[in-house]
């Protein structure tokens, strides 16, 4: 469904991103595991063309989307997560979820997405007319990959949806990806500090290191790699 092709990111006279290639297939969950600044955010934000690449393809469903303005690809069915949940602190839930629906103009599958986000996390429907910036950090994060489903997404990609979050609504917030990955048939590439949850939920893995994949597997093998285990796991 996606394919990176040599890609190069660079701010300035930094390399975030060397040639890196990797595929995600349709359906699957792919995850990107990696240390903080290895690059990961990078690769996220250059898919979804919010930063400008140096060289190579970002290639979706065949069709060439490299540095195409980000509203676009949004329109193509490709959305993102963004670190830091990124919500409308000062507008409602329900405002916040009819945001992430702002290209769409049939009535009736916005009112059907609104129930079906609704029913994976009923906290939103309780908190529907609250002011999303009063929610705590997993509620937010819940609104965030709400918001994101409102828009009909296609491909989903998550930007360390575990960061700031207490670990029992971390768990929570794993089984509603998968939950969303095989109920809606939606493809997810998952950029997660949380190495090993990240692993169990999905189909293969990258590991991204100083902007360089070192490494890729499926990701019940990755987790019984020992350089995995060494590095992200916790021996």
């Amino acid at each position: 469904m996606l394919q990176i092709e040599e890609l190069e990111v660079a701010y300035g006279s930094i390399t975030a991103l060397h040639r890196v290639s990797l595929r995600v297939e349709k359906g699957k969950i792919i995850t990107l595991v990696g240390s903080n600044g290895a690059g990961k955010s990078t690769m996220l934000r250059a898919i979804s063309g919010l930063i400008r690449t140096r060289h190579g393809k970002v290639l979706y469903e065949g069709e060439n989307i490299t540095n195409r303005p980000p509203h676009r690809i949004v329109g193509m069915g490709i959305t993102q997560v963004p670190e830091g949940r990124m919500i409308f602190s000062n507008l409602t839930v329900l405002e916040n979820l009819q945001m992430g629906a702002y290209r769409r103009r049939d009535g009736s599958g916005i009112k059907k997405d609104y129930d079906y986000v609704f029913g994976i996390f009923p906290r939103l429907k309780e908190r529907e007319k609250q002011v999303a910036g009063t929610l705590s950090g997993g509620e937010q994060q819940m609104l965030a990959i709400g918001r994101a489903l409102m828009s009909k997404p296609r491909f989903l990609m998550l930007d360390e949806p575990s960061l700031g979050i207490a670990p029992i609504l971390v768990k929570t917030i794993f089984s509603k990806i998968v939950e969303i990955n095989r109920q809606l048939g939606i493809t997810v590439l998952l950029v997660e500090q949380n190495a090993n949850m990240a692993l169990e939920i999905s189909d293969y893995g990258y590991v991204l290191e100083t902007g360089r994949i070192i490494l890729e597997d499926e990701s019940a093998k990755l987790r019984m790699n020992s350089l995995v285990k060494e590095a992200y796991l916790g021996g």
